[in-house]
């Protein structure tokens, strides 16, 4: 299950991010917003944070018009490692280094097509499980 959040910055991506879910068969769980009307992205962050660190969601994916607040709001709940990322290579390294469990997206930073291909990369990349990254992850946490 994937926990979707956005303010009212990322809500028009986040729709396009529904599309690509949709088509490729994944659950997910719409914390919101719900529309363009402005709103506070740590509220939304935070939903979604909780909802991965609880385990009732697998991974989040987080926008708001840059992916800055809302990762930083999602990094303040234990256990989450909150990754903004505008290109592939972001996705599929924070993925394979830093086990990251949420991925934030900028609504007015990054187009659909570009998102989609994120969210697909980031979804789609296993943890490397190398010690040295287990190490790292681990220091963080502490």
């Amino acid at each position: 299950m994937i926990a979707l959040g956005n303010d009212h910055g990322g809500y028009e991506l986040k729709q396009e991010i529904i599309k690509y879910l949709d088509e490729k068969g994944f659950e997910y769980k719409d914390f919101g917003c719900y529309g363009t009307d402005s709103c506070d992205y740590p509220e939304f962050g935070k939903k979604v944070a909780n909802a991965v660190a609880s385990g009732e969601c697998e991974k989040g994916i987080l926008i708001c018009g840059t992916g800055i607040g809302i990762s930083i709001a999602a990094n303040k709940v234990k256990g989450i490692r909150a990754a903004l990322c505008t290109d592939c290579f972001m996705a599929e390294a924070t993925r394979l280094h830093n086990d990251a469990n949420i991925l934030a997206l900028g609504g007015r930073v990054v187009g659909p097509g570009l998102a989609v291909k994120i969210v697909d990369t980031f979804l789609n990349t296993e943890f490397s499980d190398e010690e040295r990254h287990k190490r790292r992850i681990a220091q963080i946490e502490d």
